[in-house]
């Protein structure tokens, strides 16, 4: 045994071991003691301290403000969460009673006391979209240390390793491809599946990735902050083992430019929300501390998107390589494998503000790269715009999308809800039927007119492969269910399921905008204190007609393990992995040009592959039907009077396999 500090750790094999501490860069003065900060180019982007002058800024909540908050918790949990039974069958859990035995006894308790018994109730419902969140100044900061730390499996067992360094870690001894052993004298993994326990996701997988990712940061909008001052992490590098300290400290974060406030945004599109806010929030820092840079392009494309940029593009960039939307598509390109060429597409979160311009960059980015098969990779993706995920859908596949369906729960607060708002007065009839027929939840309806699921078709006529993880939420497991029940092509995730959460999630603000005025359920909360839950379940579609999402999700086609090779080579081994299925899926193609227009007929010519059967409508009305071969052909398609979009949908042995569409005015 050999002894370091106060810390006793055993000597095995080769290793030695050495305390380090982290080198310091000296700032003016000659103080060399202050203790790491995040970038100066990080801080332009928002406020960072350490954690002890923050919580300085904390203040106590009365007796009274206590009480405003527990009866607006149950406000919300009795009247309008939708997933109440479900959350009662599956994990045993009485939000109520808590809530009010907590009302009875909260005056015993110390503040830290009161909010981490107000986060356990949220937290056992298993549900990252109902959510207390805490008062200021906790909502507004995220507490860090300047690493992050990735989970690979190596010779069949877990092990973490350091991934990212901020640059401010002066230590050259710490860095990316250091294996990390213990977290405060804990061995690493018995920390995780400790902090695994504090969090509310819906599977093992899905908590076990978010206490990962929560180990170095930490939304203190819904976790109150560390227990502990500093960090110490026990790490391996070659043969030795060393011990390195950092102390936590708490950054602000901004918006991303192309996004929406997820807790404040009570217009249309934060009524169309399925996003975890606290894994956005998250996010968004790795952002700031470790590529202060995307961030700045992120901005710079912003301004370029309002017309407000200088030139048509930032000095260095090449939209060629780079997104017009780069938090939400941070990297596109060409991939080379053993199995061939392919494109491969990272779309990093659905939180944006305008589902249409989000398509035509999809569209875009897509026609760039290689038509022989698409790597779509979600993971880590928490979710955001219901109608971008799910009209995402129709370009990737020639069947016509089903859109998911939401329902309410059945009670009084809800038929009063749908009564006194247009937007969602389709479910009035059948809450109120529910008072005959005792059903829990309403009819289901889409969030949008069907069409608007359709209004573009396929662009991408290549094969697909969706890669997933436990980190995959709300949005994208909405996403990920329909691609699944569309039948659009194989999922391979790097966990067993997805994080498991359906439903359109509302804020207490939205809420309170919806019903105002006094006989409301819903009132004003104390410190900008807030709340969300899960307002509308949602159910699928297809195969899986009527099947729930939350606490489900979807499971993969096939699974791989995450690999060192992965977490430090840019998931070379996923990649390949990925390509292997492609290679096995067959690929289809169909173009079509005008070539030339009469009063009586379109001269159309289809270049197509592995076709046998081409059908042609006119503003949706089939008009003509014609057997193909591969390569080019002329076909003549009568013209109607008013026909304005020629559809041309390709079978292979009676299966719809592809499809475009060309506009004739």
């Amino acid at each position: 045994m050999k002894t370091i500090g106060t810390a006793t750790v055993p000597r095995t094999g080769p290793f030695t071991t050495r305390r380090v501490k982290p080198k310091l860069p000296r700032q003016r003065g000659g103080d060399a003691t202050r203790p790491p900060t995040v970038p100066t180019e990080v801080a332009s982007q928002g406020t960072t301290q350490t954690l002890e002058a923050f919580l300085a800024t904390a203040g106590q909540l009365t007796t009274v403000e206590r009480e405003a908050i527990i009866d607006q918790a149950l406000a919300m949990i009795e009247n309008v969460y939708v997933h109440l039974p479900l959350k009662r069958a599956m994990h045993a859990v009485n939000p109520s009673q808590q809530l009010r035995l907590l009302r009875h006894r909260h005056t015993t308790l110390s503040e830290r006391a009161f909010h981490d018994a107000m986060i356990s109730i949220y937290t056992h419902l298993r549900d990252l979209h109902t959510n207390y969140v805490l008062p200021d100044p906790y909502n507004a900061g995220v507490a860090f240390v300047p690493f992050r730390i990735e989970q690979c499996d190596e010779n069949g067992s877990r092990q973490y390793i350091v991934t990212q360094v901020a640059t401010s870690v002066a230590d050259p001894l710490f860095k990316p491809g250091v294996l990390v052993t213990h977290w405060n004298n804990v061995p690493i993994d018995r920390a995780v599946e400790l902090n695994a326990e504090r969090e509310a996701g819906s599977n093992p997988d899905a908590r076990h990735s978010r206490g990962l990712e929560s180990m170095t940061n930490r939304w203190m909008g819904m976790s109150l902050p560390p227990d502990e001052d500093r960090v110490t992490l026990r790490y391996r590098d070659d043969t030795v083992e060393r011990i390195i300290e950092f102390p936590w400290q708490v950054l602000v974060p901004d918006d991303a430019s192309t996004g929406i406030d997820l807790l404040a945004d009570t217009g249309p599109q934060g009524r169309m929300l399925g996003v975890d806010v606290k894994a956005e929030r998250q996010r968004r820092v790795l952002k700031l501390v470790f590529s202060p840079e995307s961030v700045n392009l992120e901005r710079r494309m912003a301004l370029l998107a309002n017309g407000k940029a200088p030139h048509a593009t930032p000095a260095g960039v090449s939209l060629s390589s780079t997104s017009t939307m780069p938090d939400v598509f941070s990297t596109f390109r060409k991939v080379q494998t053993t199995y061939g060429d392919f494109a491969y597409v990272r779309l990093r979160t659905f939180n944006l503000n305008d589902d249409d311009a989000f398509l035509r960059e999809f569209i875009r980015i897509v026609g760039l790269l290689p038509q022989t098969g698409l790597i779509l990779d979600v993971r880590g993706n928490g979710g955001g715009l219901i109608s971008a995920g799910e009209r995402l859908l129709q370009l990737l596949t020639p069947r016509a999308i089903t859109p998911a369906r939401f329902h309410f729960i059945n009670t009084p607060v809800n038929q009063r809800l749908c009564e006194l708002n247009d937007f969602i007065s389709p479910w009035t009839e059948s809450i109120k039927q529910a008072v005959e027929s005792g059903a829990t939840l309403s009819q289901g309806f889409a969030l949008l007119p069907e069409e608007r699921y359709n209004d573009i078709g396929q662009k991408y006529q290549g094969p697909v492969v969706l890669i997933i993880d436990s980190l995959c939420y709300s949005t994208t497991d909405i996403f990920t269910a329909g691609f699944r029940d569309h039948e659009i092509g194989m999922i391979l995730g790097t966990s067993g399921n997805t994080g498991a959460g359906g439903a359109n999630v509302w804020t207490h603000d939205l809420l309170r905008q919806l019903w105002p005025g006094s006989d409301s359920p819903f009132k004003a909360t104390p410190r900008n204190v807030s709340f969300r839950v899960a307002m509308r379940q949602t159910t699928r579609v297809g195969r899986h007609s009527g099947v729930p999402i939350e606490d489900l999700g979807v499971t993969p086609d096939a699974i791989h393990p995450m690999t060192r090779n992965d977490i430090l080579h840019e998931n070379a081994d996923l990649i390949e992995h990925a390509a292997r299925l492609l290679a096995q899926m067959p690929s289809f193609s169909l173009v079509a040009k005008i070539k030339r227009r009469s009063a009586s007929h379109i001269r159309v010519e289809a270049t197509s592959r592995k076709l046998t059967r081409v059908d042609a409508t006119l503003n949706g009305r089939p008009v003509a039907t014609f057997d193909v071969s591969d390569g080019a052909q002329i076909l003549e398609v009568p013209q109607g009077t008013s026909g304005t979009v020629l559809g041309l949908r390709g079978y292979h042995d009676e299966h719809l396999v592809a499809a475009t569409r060309v506009a004739l005015s």
